[in-house]
Order: C-alpha cells, then sequence, then structure tokens
C-alpha cells in the first residue's frame, strides 16, 4: 500500500519570502512541501484576522505547519483554526513570557512605533540602524532574503511581535530553538529542542540539521 504524502507548509519569518527555506529538503516520497507567502494586511487589522486570512492559503487536510521567527508567532496563531499533524515553531516564542527584558520594555513604552521602517528600501540604512556591529553580514542577508518592503506590513509586524499578548504555549507545539539566538534568547522555559551553536538564522546556516531531523520529528521519531 503505498503512503500518502503529508504536507507540509512552511511561513517565513518576518519581511522574508520563501527563499530562506531554499536548503530544506524533505524525501519527496513521503513529503511534498508548499511555501507561504506574507499577505498585506488592512489597516488596524488584528493578528486573528490575519491568520484566518492566512489559513485560506493552505489547501490540504492535516497538515504540518512551521513557521520561523514571527513566522512561529504566525503558525500558532493560525493553529487555532485548523487540525493539523504537527506544529513546529523554529527560532521563536511560544508565549509573551519568553519575550527579552528590551522586548518587554518596548511594548510598555511603544518604543516599536519609532522604527525607521521607511528605510525598508534603503538596506544599508536600515541594517545599520537595526544591526550595529553586524552590519556586513546582515545587509547580505536582507538583500538576499528579504521580499516584503511594504512599510504598512512592517509596522503592523513589528506591533505584533512586541504585543502578541499570548499567555500559556500551545501544548502541541515543538519549539525548536538556537542556544545563541540573539533575537529570541534562549528562554523555552525549559520546554524545547535546543541546537547547540545555533542562531536566529538557523534554518538558513543549519539547514543540515533540520533536513536531517525535521522528517523525525514529523514521524514521531526518536532524534539522533
Amino acid at each position: 500500500m503505498s503512503q500518502d504524502i503529508i504536507h507540509v507548509y512552511f511561513v517565513p519569518g518576518m519581511a522574508a519570502g520563501p527563499s530562506i527555506f531554499e536548503n530544506i529538503k524533505l524525501p519527496e516520497n513521503q513529503f511534498e512541501m508548499h511555501m507561504l507567502e506574507w499577505l498585506i494586511p488592512s489597516k488596524n487589522e488584528t493578528i486573528e484576522h490575519y491568520s484566518r486570512r492566512m489559513v485560506e492559503l493552505i489547501k490540504h487536510d492535516n497538515v504540518v505547519l512551521i513557521g520561523v521567527s514571527f513566522g512561529g508567532i504566525m503558525v500558532q496563531e493560525m493553529s487555532k483554526h485548523l487540525t493539523l499533524k504537527k506544529l513546529i515553531v523554529v527560532s521563536s516564542v511560544k508565549t509573551k513570557h519568553e519575550f527579552s527584558k528590551r522586548m518587554k520594555i518596548a511594548k510598555i513604552t511603544k518604543a516599536y512605533k519609532i522604527m525607521p521602517t521607511s528605510l525598508v528600501n534603503n538596506i544599508d540604512a536600515l541594517a545599520k540602524y537595526t544591526f550595529g556591529n553586524t552590519i556586513k553580514k546582515r545587509v547580505a542577508l536582507y538583500r538576499k532574503y528579504l521580499s516584503v518592503t511594504n512599510k504598512d506590513y512592517l509596522d503592523w509586524a513589528i506591533e505584533q511581535v512586541i504585543c502578541w499578548d499570548q499567555d500559556k504555549p500551545n501544548p502541541n507545539a515543538i519549539h525548536i530553538h538556537g542556544e545563541n539566538d540573539m533575537v529570541f534568547p534562549h528562554r523555552c522555559l525549559g520546554d524545547c529542542i535546543t541546537v547547540k551553536g545555533g542562531t536566529h538564522i538557523m534554518i538558513i546556516d543549519r539547514y543540515k540539521w533540520f533536513n536531517e531531523n525535521l522528517p523525525k520529528l514529523i514521524l514521531d521519531e526518536d532524534l539522533a
């Protein structure tokens, strides 16, 4: 009897396109990969309403949802409207309690509202403002993987991350996190798969780990 193909849907990080998954390869005799792209939000759209629109892009039943960074938050919101085979969150958070102190302060002070998202079409200036001493590396990554340059989207997305109010984690979420993640410092409350040496961009530079272990996680097999 032939094995049913498992449909795996991927959601990239904030403003990123499907190219961040370019090196992710799952066995084609078991899985079919689908890459979702960001929609432009309407004015004052809630994350709940937006997630329902993202759900409309899913064309199969009982799928696997994998989200990276802001995409990890989004797949958790999407999961509230779907029956899933697996929910996998990468380089992200499961609740507001896992945010860094800096992000919690940004929420209180509304500092996120002064982010220079209008510079999104000037990658060098935006990277310099945001990343400081890691400019050269980040500029190269931005140029390659940044696909959504709409200021309304960026303003909206930043606010949705900082103000995400999830209090309790989804018990079905599989959380994969790098021990050296500087965007969401490793504070998984003891409930995640830690990738040794992994950073916030490990979906790109540690893709071999994911190619080896994602099939095992989806099929409930033990990791090596």
